[in-house]
């Protein structure tokens, strides 16, 4: 029983949908020396100023599931109250799994859940469609999903160690008139048929249905 205490951080790592159960208890530990860091997606700032007061020193941020293998990135945002020691001692948590950004703007949150939060799902989509083109093409179903597995993991890994931005990475890749181009003539063919507007899509749709929770 922690009653009188003043801890320095309390950590939300709850479903959103079972928030509103939880938070009650914890208005005893409201205190200046006290951060609230909650994970649970589509709950904002002021849904926990509801219950625990203005006067709680709030951090609402976003990881990804990437955060398992301590590869994920974590968006976060604080509220007025929170001082810049609450904002190191945040940082050092999130930092255990990841990257970490600061945002002021908490708007911009939706579409942060659009790009990274729900991003690894495009990832893992990907690469069962580049395994399934690959049976299509020929190649037998366990070695097109070894190959496309690979590819994408060890594409993340060049990335990741890279100072090169990505579309320099692409253009390593691409030689002109081979293969890789013939390829990416289709993907990145302008029109709704093309990858970039299906992403501008797909984050889109992400971001309005995030809006549309946080309700």
């Amino acid at each position: 029983d922690l009653v009188g205490s003043a801890p320095e951080v309390v950590v939300f790592a709850v479903k959103p949908q079972v928030m509103g159960d939880v938070m009650p208890p914890y208005v005893r530990f409201v205190h200046p020396d006290t951060v609230f860091l909650s994970i649970a997606a589509g709950r904002n700032i002021a849904s926990f100023e509801r219950v625990l007061g203005e006067a709680a020193a709030i951090v609402r941020a976003m990881p990804n599931t990437p955060a398992a293998v301590r590869r994920g990135i974590t968006v976060a945002c604080p509220n007025v109250r929170v001082t810049q020691c609450q904002i190191t001692r945040c940082q050092q948590l999130l930092e255990a799994v990841g990257e970490v950004a600061w945002i002021d703007d908490e708007s911009l949150m939706d579409a942060v859940t659009g790009v990274s939060g729900s991003g690894p799902a495009y990832v893992f989509l990907l690469t069962e469609c580049l395994a399934a083109a690959g049976v299509v093409a020929g190649l037998p179903e366990d070695l097109a999903a070894r190959l496309a597995r690979a590819t994408v993991a060890g594409s993340g890994e060049l990335m990741r160690r890279s100072a090169d931005a990505p579309d320099i990475l692409r253009r390593n890749v691409t030689s002109p008139g081979g293969t890789t181009a013939a390829a990416l003539d289709v993907l990145m063919a302008k029109g709704p048929e093309g990858l970039p507007e299906l992403l501008n899509k797909a984050v889109s749709a992400a971001t309005q249905r995030g809006r549309y929770l946080a309700k």
